[in-house]
């Protein structure tokens, strides 16, 4: 018996003598460990194991191979077994048949977590007895074993379970080795490969110190073009893990020469890896180095190339993004706000308009809207930004009001009619109403124009100056050109000699001049100020333009001919990332690009920006949604049924954004969404019900009863039963809704309702709705006790004899919850009492189950 095999051809039925009922390959079902019972070679188990491990019968081997797990499980308990099983490991692992080793390989994994748990000593045991089989094997010569050990290391890495000190020691020189120039190119090719994915895995200090500088020479390895693309492939995931330093002092000249590279393929990758690698450099590498080198990627001569950047491109875009810009700021408690500054450019903001004496006065607030003005723009909400702010932002409202409140505060510190300034306004009235004609160029704000030749002389000239420096970027625009050409002639005005107080009672002719020219200076000034402002929303400085202009022009119907047909669904995908970096004050430079997206033929299209705009909400505001997107969202509504699910499934999060008033014309197009193109994708209604409990709470009382109790209830009649059970949840929390506001009438016409159509329903699944609902009436405790015990409990009681156990089931169920101090407290014990002793074991179980213990839930077992 010695040398009898463990797999017979002709002879299955000897199996039995080794604990083999028919094995094969495929009966995963048999215990593998069963050659090491007691058979007829009167052999130890270790014995066994050893017989089997090196059986001539290559079979044999297999087995013990793959059970060397259970095999470990048996000796586990004893230490000098362990480890004569562990040495039997590291004697198999020097097999010479591929299949063996292979099969060895793939437990090590397991081996290793089995040890990681039951084993005091398990590092030393694992780098003892198996990193070195690991290890040994990335270089083995058969490729289906090395492939199992590359995906053996990054199991273990994943886990953990690999020290730092084998990972530089015995894994990383071999890695090394293998991707030394005079390795084999297959051996080199995968060597790279797991190289770049064990990256991730590893720390800072062990990638920057021991496999960086190779990672840098195989990016311009000019023999094997497989090693490049693997580099470029890979790159952010460098990138990421050595940090910025050594990103933009080490990486980004393999980069750029990565990106000319001659084979498209590589420049592909680079494409695809462009977000990853500038999340890693600095604003000023972004915007001067990668910028025009996307750019060339965009143009790239291979459409695979154009296509991959263009599919990048909304997420390059996205790296742009800071809290300055976009507004957006995460609080400690996760919860996200936008604040949002004035427009500004260059660093000279309107704020730089402010006298020096009120400079002192801001006080940060938060934003929570952007009111559009009549041109379409938007502007911060007065009411939540900072003090001076928001007394500057008067110039721009809907009334475009010409001069800031914040000079008369500023200036005008009383009432009083004798405070100088009420003076000199006095004085100046009719002067004002005789040249108010020469302002025609200025109707852009409301007539007539205050008079504050005043204040002027109290406006620096070092403030128009910076007015003017923020505005020399721009002089290739003729509208800049011929403001900065009134300001600078304003400017030598105000820096003439003001009248001092010896002059004559009568104005001269030159002073009566001067006193035109410093009233034009501080219209120059407000003009400029608005200029600004308007400047602000037409030239974006966030991004580079170059930039966005190819992503606008994402939706080119050219560009679906020459570079991807699904382009437009790309752009539509990364659209939200683009508005939040550019934030709500730039989203005119993308409202035609979303208007023409939410009209694309195709809906796929269509149903990304669906599944977003709640998203999109929020970046921008609720005014700006009202205005721009609810006329897009009321186009969802209407469209197909794939479009429609994108709007349904985020219905709450989009109409919590809106005004109340607003928000109460969907009323009317809720019922809408119990149509559809299909009336098998009960799918659709399930999540009406989901998001109708949610919506539950933006409306009052009156018209969750009006509307939303229709739709509730024509929902619990629906055929497919998962619609049902939720739907049940959502009528509990209508009545939870009703008893919290105190309508208790409408409440009580609500319950006379429930039960006329299911406790008196002649189909057993609407007793079944009414006993389910009774039950979570109960446990979430959504109506008094009181209110239930008059109203609910004597049709609930008498459901207690209903022919189908399933009914009867979530009677107990919520009898068992109900307060026995209730009025009906003597019937109610009793009806307890007889469904302990049903005839059904399972109304017996819930009718004895302790109420304070948690209930099971038992929809899916009804």
């Amino acid at each position: 018996m010695a040398g009898l095999s463990l797999y017979f051809e002709d002879g299955h039925d000897d199996l039995d003598d080794f604990g083999f009922d028919d094995y094969g390959t495929e009966c995963d079902g048999i215990r593998i460990t069963a050659f090491l019972d007691a058979g007829q070679d009167n052999l130890t188990p270790l014995g066994r194991l050893e017989k089997y491990a090196f059986s001539e019968n290559v079979f044999n081997r297999q087995i013990v191979a793959r059970g060397l797990l259970d095999v470990l499980r048996e000796f586990s308990d004893n230490e000098n077994d362990f480890i004569s099983v562990m040495e039997t490991v590291a004697r198999m692992s020097e097999d010479g048949e591929p299949t063996v080793r292979a099969e060895l390989m793939e437990q090590i994994p397991n081996i290793a977590m089995f040890l990681h748990e039951s084993r005091p000593n398990f590092p030393a045991a694992f780098s003892r007895y198996l990193v070195p089989i690991v290890v040994r094997y990335l270089t083995d010569p058969n490729n289906q074993v090395r492939k199992t050990s590359q995906a053996a290391l990054l199991v273990l890495l994943e886990q953990g379970l690999i020290s730092k000190a084998d990972m530089e020691t015995k894994v990383c020189p071999v890695l090394l080795d293998l991707t030394e120039p005079s390795s084999d190119d297959d051996y080199k090719i995968e060597a790279v490969a797991i190289m770049c994915k064990v990256v991730t895995m590893l720390s800072k200090d062990t990638v920057e110190h021991l496999l960086l500088p190779r990672f840098c020479e195989l990016c311009s390895d000019a023999r094997l073009f497989q090693v490049r693309k693997v580099c470029a492939a890979n790159f952010g995931e460098f990138c990421s893990i050595v940090g910025q330093e050594a990103t933009e002092k080490l990486l980004m000249p393999k980069f750029f020469d990565l990106c000319s590279d001659s084979l498209w393929g590589i420049r592909k990758a680079c494409a695809e890896c462009f977000m990853m690698v500038s999340n890693s450099t600095s604003p000023e590498v972004r915007r001067s180095k990668l910028s025009p080198l996307f750019i060339s990627l965009i143009s790239d001569q291979s459409r695979w190339v154009r296509q991959a950047a263009f599919q990048s491109l909304g997420r390059f875009i996205s790296t742009f993004a800071n809290p300055s810009t976009t507004g957006l700021h995460f609080r400690e408690d996760g919860l996200s706000t936008i604040s949002f500054s004035l427009p500004h450019f260059s660093g000279c903001s309107l704020n730089s308009l402010n006298c020096s004496d009120i400079s002192s006065c801001h006080t940060e607030r938060t934003i929570t809207h952007t009111p559009p003005n009549q041109d379409g723009r938007a502007t911060p909400s007065p009411e939540h930004v900072s003090t001076a702010d928001s007394e500057e932002l008067h110039n721009f409202d809907n009334s475009h009001t010409l001069v800031p409140e914040e000079m008369h505060g500023s200036f005008t510190h009383t009432n009083s009619s004798d405070s100088p300034t009420a003076t000199n306004n006095a004085k100046n009235t009719k002067e004002a109403e005789q040249t108010d004609e020469n302002f025609n160029s200025f109707h852009y704000w409301r007539s007539p124009l205050p008079d504050i030749s005043g204040e002027l002389e109290m406006l620096s000239c070092q403030k128009m100056e910076e007015v003017l420096d923020c505005l020399q970027p721009h002089m290739d625009d003729p509208d800049v050109q011929a403001q900065v050409q009134v300001l600078s002639a304003a400017l030598k005005a105000a820096q003439l000699d003001s009248p001092t107080d010896d002059s004559p009672t009568e104005p001269q002719p030159e002073l009566q001049l001067r006193k035109g020219w410093l009233s034009a200076t501080t219209i120059a000034m407000l003009a400029c100020c608005s200029e600004c402002k308007r400047i602000n929303l037409r030239f974006q400085n966030v991004i580079p333009q170059q930039l966005l202009d190819q992503y606008l022009s994402m939706t080119d119907p050219a560009r679906a001919q020459t570079v991807d047909t699904e382009i437009a669904k790309h752009c539509a995908f990364s659209l939200p990332g683009v508005a939040l970096t550019l934030g709500r004050q730039n989203w005119h430079c993308l409202k035609d690009t979303y208007e023409t997206l939410a009209t694309d033929v195709q809906w796929k299209v269509r149903r990304t920006l669906a599944f977003s705009i709640h998203e999109l909400a929020v970046i921008l505001g609720d005014q700006l949604t009202a205005a721009d997107l609810v006329p897009i969202f009321n186009g969802f509504l209407k469209d197909l049924d794939e479009v429609r699910i994108g709007v349904l499934k985020h219905l709450y999060d989009f109409l919590k954004l809106l005004h109340a008033d607003k928000r109460r014309e969907y009323l009317y197009q809720l019922q809408e969404f119990m149509v559809t193109d299909n009336s098998r994708n009960w799918r659709f209604r399930y999540e009406l019900a989901e998001q109708l409990i949610l919506i539950i709470e933006l409306y009052s009382h009156y018209d969750v009863y009006d509307y939303l109790r229709e739709i509730a209830l024509t929902l619990c009649s629906d055929k497919v039963s998962e619609v049902r059970w939720i739907s049940y949840k959502l009528v509990v929390e209508i009545l939870q809704k009703l008893y919290a506001c105190g309508a208790d009438d409408l409440g009580l016409n609500f319950i006379n309702e429930l039960t006329v159509r299911f406790c008196h329903c002649p189909k057993w699944v609407g007793r079944q709705a009414f006993a389910f609902i009774c039950q979570a009436v109960v446990e979430e405790d959504c109506m008094p006790m009181e209110q239930f015990s008059q109203h609910l409990l004597p049709s609930l009681l008498s459901l207690s004899s209903d022919p189908v156990a399933n009914v009867r089931v979530l009677v107990a169920k919520a009898l068992r919850q109900s307060d026995p101090g209730c009025a009906c407290a003597d019937e109610l014990e009793e009806t307890v009492m007889a469904l302990q002793s049903d005839k059904d074991r399972d109304v017996r179980f819930f009718a004895s189950l302790d109420p304070n213990k948690g209930l099971i839930d038992t929809a899916p077992l009804i």
